[in-house]
């Protein structure tokens, strides 16, 4: 991250800003390491502000309804607009035709692209030559990387002592790594350190600092690539914590995730993402999710490491209801249940606390 920000961003997410296909731009309004965000693109939210649309919390990121109004808007000054990110995260990772007539816009007027979708703009030959007349570049973040540049799986995952930790989820687009942000940040609050793992395009885009893409990896090389990046932030920064951030879910028809990241980064304890409301996979009408328990089951099953607690996604949840929800949750499959979007990581970390000091007892004594 020595050279971030790299530039102020306008973050595209034109019709999906506050659902769960807009999931990449939450995460940078949210917060950033790799731009200073200026503002979004949704005609849906157009006049308001993107922190408050999304968690009740202004964040000064205005909303504006075109491509065209971003644009005339930063402008100016120090807050000239200089990439033109991708905040979508449809289903299937594609590009409508719509999204590729706005990103022909922003080539056109000079802006450097950066998109973490499966269509990759860097072979688009008209797209490519807008960026070259007008001085662009265009970055493919699930662009696979090259054979020569992978790792295959050691076994070097052993040497790390720090304590793991991943963030499973019950569904694709359920917070997962909203919430080991929010983790890291809180051990860091308590002067304890702590790296997060990402494994996704959004989490680059936000300036992870150890980061992988599991989209755009051939498969035999997966394993490797989760424990390679796991062993290098260990061995780079030497950390006391290390959060894990999940992909998909273990049992989602469409996303399944989460096994190559038990098997290969060996987590010592797994936190669970759950959005009590939805009843169904997201996207996947009469793809009823499986009950709680049966997943922290799999998840224990398949680990051989315990879950520890489960953590919330408040989606569709009056506020009132939320600390009723949580505490139906604990006394369905007896763990305790966090809200760390709303409430906050600090009860979280301070019982994640425990098992760091076990962690460090544990390599004491080896």
């Amino acid at each position: 991250m020595n050279s971030l920000p790299e530039g102020n961003a306008i973050v595209y997410c034109e019709g999906m800003f506050n659902t769960s296909n807009g999931k990449t731009a939450h995460g940078l309004v949210r917060f950033t390491h790799r731009y200073k965000v200026l503002c979004v693109v949704d005609f849906r939210h157009a006049g308001r502000d993107a922190g408050d649309v999304l968690d009740a919390k202004v964040n000064n990121i205005p909303i504006y309804g075109s491509v065209d109004h971003a644009i005339e808007a930063t402008g100016t000054g120090d807050n000239t607009a200089t990439h033109f990110v991708v905040g979508l995260a449809p289903d299937g990772g594609r590009l409508s035709a719509r999204a590729r007539e706005d990103v022909r816009k922003a080539l056109a007027n000079g802006l450097n692209v950066d998109c973490g979708l499966h269509d990759f703009l860097s072979e688009d030959l008209e797209m490519m030559r807008l960026a070259a007349e007008k001085g662009g570049k265009i970055r493919d973040i699930r662009k696979p990387p090259a054979v020569d540049r992978l790792h295959f799986f050691t076994g070097k995952i052993q040497e790390v002592e720090a304590l793991k930790i991943a963030v499973l989820g019950t569904d694709s687009a359920v917070g997962k790594r909203t919430t080991a942000w929010l983790i890291v940040k809180g051990f860091q609050q308590k002067n304890v350190q702590a790296e997060l793992i990402g494994t996704g395009q959004t989490a680059w885009m936000q300036g992870a600092r150890h980061c992988i893409i599991m989209d755009s990896l051939i498969n035999d090389f997966v394993s490797g690539e989760i424990e390679h990046v796991v062993w290098s932030a260990w061995n780079d920064q030497n950390p006391d914590v290390i959060v894990l951030e999940g992909q998909g879910s273990l049992m989602n028809p469409a996303y399944p995730g989460g096994f190559e990241i038990l098997a290969a980064g060996r987590p010592d304890i797994v936190l669970l993402q759950h959005a009590p409301a939805r009843k169904e996979y997201d996207g996947f009408p009469g793809y009823r999710i499986q009950p709680l328990a049966q997943q922290i089951e799999a998840i224990q099953l398949i680990s051989g490491k315990p879950v520890v607690a489960l953590t919330v996604n408040h989606e569709a949840l009056p506020g009132d209801q939320i600390p009723l929800v949580c505490n139906a949750m604990e006394q369905a499959v007896g763990l305790p249940a966090f809200d760390v979007l709303r409430d906050g990581p600090d009860p979280l970390v301070d019982l994640l606390a425990a098992y760091l000091e076990n962690r460090k007892r544990a390599c004491r004594i080896k």
